[in-house]
């Protein structure tokens, strides 16, 4: 299932661990929501059944 928010929603989300704005992704991991940041490690947030799941505890690295 994919992330279905509007615009302003998607704008109005971020990063709770750096403050950095999310943008969607989609790989091995399923649907995401990745921090644009341009130090390492970056987190990826999962989204589950639509639902964004932005805790710390649920993200994991990216190493690029």
């Amino acid at each position: 299932m994919s992330l279905d928010l509007p615009e302003w929603a998607r704008r109005a989300l971020r990063c709770p661990a750096t403050g950095a704005p999310l943008e969607s992704a989609e790989g091995s991991h399923g649907q995401e929501l990745v921090a644009r940041t341009q130090t390492a490690p970056r987190l990826a947030y999962p989204v589950r059944d639509g639902v964004p799941v932005l805790l710390v505890s649920e993200a994991r690295e990216i190493r690029e």
